[in-house]
């Protein structure tokens, strides 16, 4: 499956579209897998956060 394209204004369908997405990626997932798959791209959100936020106290 083909990531989705959102809209700009960010509507329910999006939220749909996305859901979907997650699920048939993670569907054939055993439950650690799901885990390392969560957590691995939680990690990834918030280092990019910190990396923003360290950007921001520069300016």
């Amino acid at each position: 499956m083909e990531k989705p394209i959102l809209s700009p204004s960010f509507t329910i369908e999006d939220i749909h579209k996305l859901r979907e997405y997650n699920y048939e990626i993670t569907k054939n997932m055993t439950r650690q897998e799901k885990i390392e798959y969560y957590n691995n791209r939680g990690r990834k959100v918030q280092t990019e956060l910190e990396q923003e936020k360290a950007k921001l106290k520069n300016v």
